[in-house]
């Protein structure tokens, strides 16, 4: 066990923490143990990608994947963004898409910056400019099928970190 000190303000926190002895094997084949909950997940995967731009889908996951520190999930969207001819400029700019604006478009800012604040919603919960800055750019079924997107590469990197998913394996 090992002990990290976060300071925070004015507070410094102790945290506990176990080291996984071999943090390359998996824990546990997600879609094998859960089947039928894997297939609701790819349903709604699929489901949130209609009538988006198949760029803007890739970015917004390469986005959340770096939110979330998930390595599987941020090699695999690269991956697939590089296979559909994104740069390697925007590629790297996404991590500080806020710094390098001039990278991406108003609609995909706008996209990024909801991602921000959907994959931290329990750092301010979604705060309206964002949101409306997003309606301003997406139509009601193009904002409801970007937030499905947003809740559904939260999930697989949920599943891919609780599992130890092992990135550059692209084990789909």
């Amino acid at each position: 066990m090992t002990t990290t000190e976060i300071k925070t303000n004015d507070r410094t926190t102790t945290e506990a923490t176990t080291v996984r002895p071999n943090p390359a094997t998996p824990r546990l084949n997600f879609a094998k143990a859960a089947p039928k909950v894997f297939r609701a997940v790819i349903g709604l995967d699929a489901a949130a990608r209609e009538g988006l731009d198949p760029a803007l889908v890739e970015l917004v996951q390469i986005r959340a994947s770096h939110v979330n520190r998930c390595a599987y999930c941020l090699h695999m969207h690269t991956t697939d963004a590089r296979k559909a001819g994104e740069s390697e400029d925007r590629l790297h700019m996404v991590a500080v898409w806020q710094e390098a604006d001039h990278f991406f478009t108003d609609r995909e800012r706008s996209a990024l910056a909801l991602t921000d604040a959907v994959t931290r919603i329990g750092d301010a919960g979604v705060p309206d400019e964002v949101y409306d800055r997003a309606a301003a750019h997406f139509d009601e079924e193009e904002l409801a099928h970007l937030l499905a997107l947003i809740f559904t590469i939260n999930t697989w990197n949920r599943i891919a970190l609780s599992t130890a998913k092992r990135a550059g394996t692209d084990e789909r």
